[in-house]
């Protein structure tokens, strides 16, 4: 409902960050259809408006898109996210909004690498970190997600670079406190790269990053814990064996139920082959059988 007090734009401003918290509790599965139809809604604002209203409505309305991106992506619906996104950098651009577009490009790669589409995520976060201002979040945002695309294409070395690219930035006094990817942090950085650790077969590194990560979480980032510790599962379980990664997979396995994010469910599915060897472990039992009846209410 629009307050009649606000302007239209700052109206849509505060709803979106209403959704975003509530995507924070609820999941995305809650808040998407809201999100697109508020889409639709400034749509009909924009057709309404003139000139500097007008522009600020379109820079709006390509965070909404890029918001509908993300909620897509945690669903496991990447096609949709596609889209939004692809609607986010022609919106933004349009806007004349250089940093939203920047971000959205990084987070393109990052959908990129979600997608096992490694190409396309270095080509994409290369874009972002070139256009981005130097020494900036955003140039580190690209480099993180760049990283995930070299190590998908096994190339350990320019992986490690853009990790270390990425860290120098975020542990620099330089970069801005506030604005686009405030979020992103040494354990944000830690365990991104923790992930790229594990497919390149450094168990025991991504093991260390993960549980840095996981310690340094604020309590309100519950499902950013699920996808770590999901995560980690498969490295927990090759060093430190098969209870450690079930316990591990456990406590995902309870937060993916509660938020409804596909990043942990899939993370699950890929481990739990890697565990029936060990099926006679009581723990892994435990998690195999809270999985199977997971999967089955979600279908």
């Amino acid at each position: 409902m629009l307050s009649s007090d606000l302007h239209p734009v700052e109206n849509m401003r505060l709803l979106r960050r209403s959704l975003v918290e509530c995507d924070n509790v609820l999941g995305p599965r809650h808040v998407v259809a809201t999100a697109e139809d508020h889409i639709r809604l400034i749509t009909q604002l924009r057709a309404e408006a003139a000139g500097r209203d007008r522009r600020d409505l379109l820079q709006v309305q390509a965070e909404y898109a890029e918001f509908c991106s993300w909620l897509y992506q945690d669903s496991g619906d990447h096609l949709a996210a596609q889209y939004w996104a692809d609607r986010a950098v022609d919106w933004s651009n349009a806007a004349g909004d250089q940093d939203l577009m920047v971000y959205v490009l990084a987070r393109k790669s990052q959908l990129a690498g979600d997608m096992q589409a490694p190409v396309e995520a270095v080509d994409l976060a290369d874009t972002a970190v070139r256009l981005a201002p130097p020494g900036s979040r955003l140039s580190a945002l690209g480099a993180v997600f760049g990283g995930h695309g070299h190590a998908l294409l096994g190339d350990e070395r320019a992986a490690q670079h853009s990790y270390e690219q990425a860290l120098a930035l975020v542990s620099g006094s330089t970069v801005e406190p506030l604005g686009r990817g405030r979020w992103l942090d040494t354990a944000y950085v830690q365990a991104q790269h923790a992930r790229s650790l594990a497919l390149l077969g450094f168990h025991q590194a991504a093991a260390s990053g993960f549980e840095r990560a996981i310690g340094a979480l604020p309590a309100s980032y519950r499902r950013d814990r699920g996808v770590y510790l999901a995560r980690s599962a498969a490295s927990r379980l090759r060093t430190a064996g098969p209870e450690q990664a079930a316990r591990a997979a456990s406590e995902a396995l309870s937060i993916g139920t509660a938020t409804g994010s596909a990043r942990i469910f899939t993370e699950l599915a890929a481990l739990a082959p890697f565990l029936q060897h060990w099926k006679g472990v009581p723990e892994v039992a435990d998690f195999q059988r809270a999985l199977d009846r997971a999967v089955l209410h979600e279908v």
